[in-house]
């Protein structure tokens, strides 16, 4: 698959490259001084520790752990200083930042709006901060020389039976930069199917949503957001390996599920670092993405938390390139991959393949 670049695929070369990212979390990828910041403003208590540097490796630490405890707390402290409409704001807008920054130009970043409502805010009101502090980002960024653009997925947390409501949440406010809905949380125990109200009103409302499944539970779950309840794309996806069997002279036979994800083109929002910390792969040359790639299914590479698993998209990249030898041909392959997947529309779509992703590897592959 991988073919020799004209110029080396070095991790400054990656940054250089334009991305596209599907699968990311806006409490996950805070900058460690703004928690600080956010905290002291907020009469926030709780954090391990002031020195920002200190709390970006506590924050990378903790996840790495492997208690599922210690992984939770560091979601505590970032929602525990998300409550406040300055603080969502701010919060958008560097993201939006920072993913321009790494060269991302189109990113679809999910939250959920119910675990903002400890001090009183709306709903809407919730929705309504985080979309200013996106176009304020989009705006920063463009003055810096960098265009992106951000769509934003409403998270339903799957084990609090709110997810019609923030179904109806979401399309209330799809003209206003919301492109879909996604439901988030322990997998095990809460199948997608708790949800089919949610999921048959999105349909009805032709609205977009993918569905956070076969992370840490398997087959089944992948099998429930597809075949019950119509996911476009897979949050994660990666146990559909499961129903993929490789024999010992590398012949390669796919399942009947595996078989429908590969041949309907469902995108798999992989994210390799992410799943490492949960248990999914011991490394990344072992990660599946490496034989879903190969086997040309619809990978797509994302960052999940950035503050949790320390990566952006391009280390994400670099960490592929590293351990499979892909090339600019593969990085491309996977930019456009995501690119077709997104939730905004067919022009838009277009326009940014042909006019932001096509000409920026072009220069990289024939410089």
């Amino acid at each position: 698959m991988s073919t020799s670049a004209s110029a080396p695929v070095t991790p400054a070369a990656i940054l250089s490259a334009p991305k596209v990212l599907l699968h990311d979390h806006l409490d996950g990828g805070l900058r460690p001084a703004t928690v600080i910041d956010l905290a002291e403003a907020a009469g926030y208590r709780d954090l391990p520790t002031t020195d920002a540097d200190d709390l970006g490796a506590w924050f990378r630490e903790s996840a790495d752990s492997g208690s599922l405890v210690r992984y939770l707390e560091t979601f505590a402290h970032t929602c525990g200083v998300m409550q406040d409409e300055d603080a969502l704001v701010r919060v958008a807008a560097e993201c939006a930042e920072d993913l321009a920054a790494d060269g991302v130009v189109y990113a679809e970043v999910r939250y959920a709006p119910e675990l903002f409502t400890e001090r009183g805010m709306s709903l809407d009101a919730i929705v309504e901060a985080v979309q200013a502090g996106f176009r304020a980002g989009e705006r920063r960024a463009a003055e810096a020389g960098r265009t992106i653009r951000i769509g934003t997925l409403l998270c339903a947390m799957r084990q609090n039976a709110r997810s019609l409501e923030i179904a109806e949440l979401a399309v209330r406010h799809r003209d206003a930069g919301v492109v879909g809905f996604d439901i988030a949380g322990p997998e095990a125990g809460f199948p997608p199917t708790r949800n089919l109200d949610a999921f048959e009103y999105l349909r009805q409302q032709n609205a977009h949503f993918t569905i956070h499944a076969g992370e840490a539970f398997g087959l089944p779950s992948i099998w429930e957001a597809l075949q019950h309840c119509g996911a476009e794309r897979l949050g994660h996806g990666v146990r559909i390996v499961d129903d993929i069997k490789v024999a010992g002279d590398g012949t390669v036979h796919l399942g009947r599920l595996a078989s429908y994800v590969r041949d309907r083109r469902i995108p798999l929002e992989m994210c390799p670092t992410s799943n490492l910390q949960t248990g999914a792969a011991a490394s990344i040359a072992e990660h599946p993405i490496g034989l879903l790639t190969r086997l040309r299914f619809r990978v797509t590479v994302n960052t999940d938390n950035r503050l949790m698993s320390g990566c952006t998209v391009s280390s994400e990249l670099a960490a592929l390139v590293e351990a499979f030898g892909y090339g600019w041909e593969d990085l491309r392959w996977f930019t456009i991959n995501a690119m077709k997947s997104a939730f905004i529309g067919f022009e838009e779509r277009l326009a940014i393949i042909e006019d932001v992703i096509k000409p920026g590897y072009a220069r990289l592959i024939s410089p």
